[in-house]
């Protein structure tokens, strides 16, 4: 009797196990935004709230845990003087950033983030944003020395680029900038996984 409760058990753990799994499986897959809704992002939002969307691809993992940088977007001080005087800050253009998984100390992408970054292929390929050329950020949170980070960013924002023009879209319409830690998404908490972020900005 106690070996069947027992196997019983193992049971019902599994299947617990196996609920859990595919909720997280779920959780990723509705995390994804689509073509649509990326073209939205980056082409004029009409409300500021819709800006600076953050598209969460995993749970934070040791693959970015290593020299990863900051990824946020933060308007700069100067942002309200330029906005005063009629002038568009580079905080203030559509943009959205892709929590972007990397190998471990490294720029190769994970297999994982390849569904966001087929999507936004897709989207720059778009009618509504053909024309329009784009910044490829890369962001870091403050774990390890500045450089370091400023240089890993670089890497990663250009691993990116390279992807999409692997799926069609124009080198040339994409400017690459390694930011390191320097742009933090969230200053109260450096080392937040929501810092080590792509950002894709629309330049025109």
């Amino acid at each position: 009797m106690k070996r069947m409760q027992t196997g019983v058990g193992k049971t019902w753990v599994a299947a617990a196990l196996g609920i859990l799994l595919c909720g997280a499986s779920q959780a990723w897959a509705q995390s994804t935004p689509t073509t649509q809704q990326m073209i939205d992002q980056l082409a004029a939002p009409k409300t500021r709230s819709l800006r600076n969307l953050i598209i969460e691809s995993t749970p934070e993992t040791a693959s970015n845990t290593a020299a990863p940088g900051t990824a946020g977007v933060t308007a700069s001080p100067a942002a309200p003087a330029a906005e005063a005087a009629g002038i568009e800050s580079p905080a203030a253009r559509p943009s959205l950033s892709l929590l972007i998984q990397f190998d471990f100390d490294s720029a190769k992408v994970r297999p994982e983030s390849r569904e966001a970054l087929a999507n936004l292929s897709q989207a720059l390929k778009s009618d509504e944003l053909k024309a329009s050329r784009f910044a490829v950020e890369g962001h870091t949170d403050a774990k390890g020395a500045a450089e370091y980070n400023r240089r890993l960013s670089q890497l990663r924002a250009d691993a990116v680029r390279d992807v999409l023009g692997q799926q069609g879209v124009d080198a040339g319409r994409l400017v690459t900038s390694g930011k390191g830690s320097s742009e933090l998404a969230r200053p109260d908490q450096p080392f937040a996984a929501e810092n080590r972020r792509v950002r894709i900005v629309n330049l025109d």
